[in-house]
């Protein structure tokens, strides 16, 4: 082969390699750390909502709630099982989900880590789960308390683990073992907020209306005055 079409060969393919490597998809091998990790698929929930820090919100166990009915109905779609989860009131449960105020300071866990699932297992089988979540984490000097919709991704996340769940290399999977702080409402703010922003509604509302009144009144006082004068007008006519 001529030098001039072996180097142009040459160039075609490492243009081709180059592409097949940017353009080529991910790995569709997902890590599982156990596929079959509880004896039924029927699971105890508890969700210690007595026990909390300070910063926590009562709507955090709405999102928790809402995290197992995401896994309940396939999750994504990597579970080889469908879990049915009942929550329960005692703390003896399967899982037992809990919230700390920020894992570094009171579980001295690495900075970055927003919560863990932590298994008890026994012959292979999970005979019991702990999932510790934080309420907020620090940006800089300054607390950062976790929105509804962070607190359910890392809810799903942390459950995801204790279903037998590995992490994913997917940065579009809900098991990618890193998460995005949404910027979010406090919700512990709004909670706080929610009779004043209610008044400001009901006062802005009744402004509105008493004004809305006022100007159907002064529309039809208008319209009978044009009446009674231009309407004589027309009777001359």
């Amino acid at each position: 082969m001529p030098y001039k079409k072996l180097k142009t060969a040459v160039l075609i393919g490492l243009i081709l390699i180059f592409f097949t490597t940017i353009f080529a998809p991910g790995s569709t091998d997902y890590p599982k750390l156990n596929p079959m990790p509880w004896d039924n698929t029927t699971i105890t929930v508890y969700i210690d909502d007595e026990n909390v820090p300070e910063h926590y919100s009562p709507s955090y166990r709405t999102q928790v709630e809402s995290a197992l009915e995401y896994w309940s109905n396939g999750g994504n779609g990597q579970l080889e099982y469908t879990p049915e989860f009942v929550i329960v009131e005692e703390d003896d449960a399967d899982i037992l989900i809990m919230w700390v105020e920020n894992l570094e300071e009171d579980a001295g866990v690495q900075d970055g880590v927003a919560g863990y699932a932590k298994p008890y297992v026994i012959n292979g089988r999970y005979e019991r789960v702990e999932i510790v979540l934080e309420v907020g984490n620090y940006q800089g000097y300054s607390w950062r308390q976790y929105g509804d919709t962070t607190m359910r991704d890392l809810a799903r996340h942390e459950i995801g683990h204790a279903l037998g769940l590995g992490h994913s290399n997917d940065r579009g999977d809900i098991m990618y073992p890193s998460y995005d702080q949404k910027l979010e409402a406090d919700p512990l703010l709004l909670e706080s907020t929610r009779p004043y922003l209610i008044a400001g509604m009901i006062i802005a509302s009744s402004i509105i209306l008493y004004y809305g009144i006022g100007w159907i009144h002064s529309r039809k006082r208008r319209e009978k005055l044009e009446e009674e004068i231009f309407g004589d007008q027309d009777d001359e006519e």
